[in-house]
């Protein structure tokens, strides 16, 4: 079975930049506490490493 990341926001995005916001919006990430499980794609990897400084990534089945 394919390995798919939790992706869960840990910080706001109060005084950051616009593109980070977008990409933030862009995992499906809505705010503190929220969470997402995306594909391990090189694409959703990239947009994860952008922001690395404000969620936090759990690798997990399924």
């Amino acid at each position: 079975m394919a390995k798919k990341l939790k992706v869960t926001q840990v910080k706001g995005l109060s005084h950051r930049p616009h593109d980070q916001r977008l990409t933030v919006a862009g995992l499906g990430l809505r705010g503190v506490h929220h969470s997402v499980v995306v594909d391990n794609t090189p694409s959703f990897r990239g947009m994860i490493k952008k922001v690395i400084h404000l969620v936090q990534v759990e690798e997990t089945d399924g």
